[in-house]
């Protein structure tokens, strides 16, 4: 219980951070991706993500900082034993990347934390499991890199690697997506 209200705490000052300095802060611009995210003990399956890209006007010029949103399920049916289970993860987080130049690619490193919103749900009335449940929060660490490829002056894309070190629910997601610049 103790390193959960550590984990938000931590988390809450991470998400505000951003914020707190807005007044010298710039929106840059708003990313949209989408995931392929393998999780420990998983098949892969999907998930989609958004975040905010601010820039602090006092701090480095190649570092922003990402309010993160990201979300996944996924589910499962197997028909003969009538068995249904599904897993689901809302993630409300910040990083921070720092950007290089290499003509109109851009690679980029970081790092973040998030609090990570896991449930699962399994119902298998043959075998006298029915609607069971369990939700927890967990924050996590990540790390990510990638490369941003120019297309034009307002739209940018987005490879990246994205690894989030969450006790006992690893997650490694390769994202790929659109960010639109302001």
């Amino acid at each position: 219980m103790r390193s959960l209200r550590l984990s938000v705490v931590i988390g809450l000052l991470l998400i505000a951070a951003p914020a707190a300095t807005r007044a010298d802060s710039a929106l840059k611009g708003i990313d949209l991706m989408t995931s392929t995210v393998m999780q420990e003990g998983q098949s892969s399956f999907s998930g989609l993500g958004l975040r905010a890209r601010l820039h602090p006007a006092a701090i480095v010029p190649e570092l922003e900082f990402m309010p993160t949103i990201e979300y996944w399920r996924n589910s499962s049916h197997v028909d003969p034993y009538d068995i249904r289970a599904q897993r689901k993860d809302a993630t409300m987080g910040v990083d921070a990347r720092y950007a290089f130049e290499l003509g109109s690619w851009h690679p980029y490193v970081g790092g973040g934390y998030a609090l990570h919103f896991l449930s699962s749900s399994v119902d298998a009335p043959a075998l006298g499991l029915n609607d069971a449940s369990d939700s927890l929060i967990k924050g996590g660490f990540s790390a990510l890199g990638g490369l941003i490829f120019n297309l034009n002056e307002k739209i940018d894309t987005l490879v990246e690697l994205k690894y989030h070190e969450i006790p006992d629910y690893r997650q490694l997601k390769f994202n790929w997506g659109l960010a639109f610049n302001f």
